[in-house]
């Protein structure tokens, strides 16, 4: 996508916040200008630090996710009677928003970190999980075949065929789920936490009723999604520059 669409179209949404802000003309929607001029003070000081929690959080979140996640994956598309066992329990587990697992999280792991990476990690091991497989098992058995007759084990067939070929889905599942993780990162930071990007909205939103910095911390937490999701498309255009060849 092109920077100057991307630039026109921020410039239309704070067109039409500031008129929303014109219409509306009460403290619970101020006008751009005031929240952006916050955001840019408060970036530096504690904004800053809870962006930094909850980009550590996210990140974290992704790696494990793709640790995980990737293996299994491939091992399950390149194993049918592996895929014939696990399939049903996917089936099942896959389509539950893990969302509603966040009270059973916080009472096995506590209001620590590793709960809300946990969280946000049940989401993107998932979706990594079942694209990655349907990807495995849908190369074509000649290229495969190919690959073994030059003496290619299951290692090599794994680091050659399989994960080059998973890629793409690796990738297009992360950016499918950064608006879920993020929006499940707002719930769980939520949670008796002192720093982070859902606890300072909710704490200037609905405790002392500052809306200039509620709205600078959902600017802040939009701009985490955003980022998160140009990085992942970035990689993607520098790891499969076929897909983008014209």
């Amino acid at each position: 996508m092109k920077r100057t669409s991307v630039l026109l179209a921020a410039v239309a949404l704070l067109i039409g916040w500031q008129i929303a802000a014109w219409m509306v003309n009460r403290p619970i929607l101020p006008p751009p200008l005031e929240v952006l001029t916050i955001f840019a003070t408060e970036i530096f000081g504690e904004l800053g630090l809870d962006f930094l929690a909850s980009l550590g959080r996210v990140v974290a979140s992704m790696a494990l996710a793709v640790a995980t996640a990737v293996p299994a994956g491939l091992a399950l598309g390149q194993m049918p009677a592996l895929n014939r066992i696990f399939s049903p329990v996917i089936y099942i587990l896959y389509p539950i928003p893990k969302v509603v697992l966040v009270p059973v999280i916080l009472l096995f792991l506590g209001i620590s970190d590793l709960a809300k990476v946990v969280i946000i990690f049940l989401i993107l091991f998932f979706q990594i999980l079942v694209l990655v497989r349907d990807q495995a098992a849908a190369l074509r058995a000649e290229l495969v075949a190919s690959v073994r007759s030059l003496g290619a084990g299951r290692r090599a067939l794994f680091r050659f065929v399989y994960y080059p070929a998973s890629l793409p889905a690796i990738l297009t599942a992360l950016r499918q789920s950064i608006g879920t993780a993020v929006a499940v990162l707002y719930v769980a930071e939520l949670f008796a936490t002192q720093r982070g990007l859902g606890y300072y909205i909710y704490l200037h939103g609905s405790t002392l009723f500052d809306y200039p910095r509620m709205y600078a911390g959902v600017v802040a937490m939009s701009l985490l999604g955003l980022g998160l999701y140009f990085g992942v498309d970035w990689l993607q255009r520098r790891l499969c520059p076929w897909q983008f060849a014209s």
